[in-house]
């Protein structure tokens, strides 16, 4: 397993695919192997990583894995200590509660780039900075919990997904790096990938985990496979019609018939 890690920029795309308006990850990576996993909105900055796990994605954004994203955010105004108990407690959204998540008032650290548009600048106005830790993954969840609690988000960085620390690696803005996986509890317990499964194969709870869904007759033979349409049915085959006995043969001639000469 690789993995690749990528102090993204502000305005840049999460996808590899060509943008003519805006950079993208291919003009900071160039291995076709790897895929993109805990991708960050253009507005966003920080740590995303690329991998060549094809389940590594739903392995760390899953809830149930309890894999913690750190974000460093920059508010507008002076975030209060109830703002910060409500994003504690869970916040609802317009898709539901969010679970409880981990926030704290911190001040502008040192390490901190520039950001290239710089964050608009209102003297009557304070900002101030908050780390908060959620282990969900909606879209722009964080900014929206932010907002819902009356501090909307001026300026998002990702530093943390599990035990990879981007200040720790110390990664300048637009820097990469490639970590042993074997390094981070994170990865020593992801299953291992398994080949595409197509909309046919079974994925409910309790079904045949992955394989093939197969009906049988109460013999033990497998049925087969399809319905046959009423074209394909011999005549005994073919459904009885039910009728009261009131039921007058069909006298009108068939459509495109009857009429010589067209």
């Amino acid at each position: 397993m690789k993995i690749v890690i990528l102090n993204k920029p502000y305005g840049v795309l999460s996808q590899f695919r060509k943008d003519e308006a805006h950079m993208t990850m291919s003009d900071f990576v160039d291995d076709p192997s790897l895929r993109l996993a805990g991708r960050l909105d253009m507005d966003s900055e920080g740590l995303v990583f690329l991998t060549d796990h094809g389940g590594l994605n739903q392995y760390i954004t899953n809830p149930a894995n309890k894999k913690f994203k750190t974000y460093l955010v920059q508010v507008d105004g002076d975030v209060t200590e109830e703002a910060l108990e409500q994003l504690r407690k869970g916040v609802e959204l317009k898709d539901g509660m969010t679970l409880a998540a981990k926030a704290e008032k911190v001040e502008q650290p040192a390490w901190l780039w520039e950001r290239d548009p710089p964050v608009r600048f209102r003297a009557n106005i304070p900002t101030s900075w908050i780390e908060i830790s959620i282990c969900e993954g909606r879209n722009r969840q964080v900014r929206r919990m932010t907002s819902a609690v009356g501090f909307p988000t001026l300026r998002l960085i990702r530093t943390k997904i599990g035990a990879i620390d981007l200040v720790q690696m110390q990664l300048k803005s637009g820097e990469t790096k490639e970590i042993e996986p074997l390094l981070y509890p994170d990865f020593q317990n992801i299953p291992a990938e398994e080949p595409y499964r197509s909309r046919s194969y079974v994925k409910k709870p309790g079904g045949t985990g992955g394989k093939p869904m197969v009906r049988k007759n109460k013999d033990g033979s497998v049925k087969k496979s399809g319905t046959k349409r009423i074209w394909q049915m011999e005549e005994h085959e073919k459904p009885k019609r039910r009728t009261n006995g009131t039921t007058r043969p069909n006298t009108k001639t068939p459509r495109g018939r009857g009429r010589s000469g067209r």
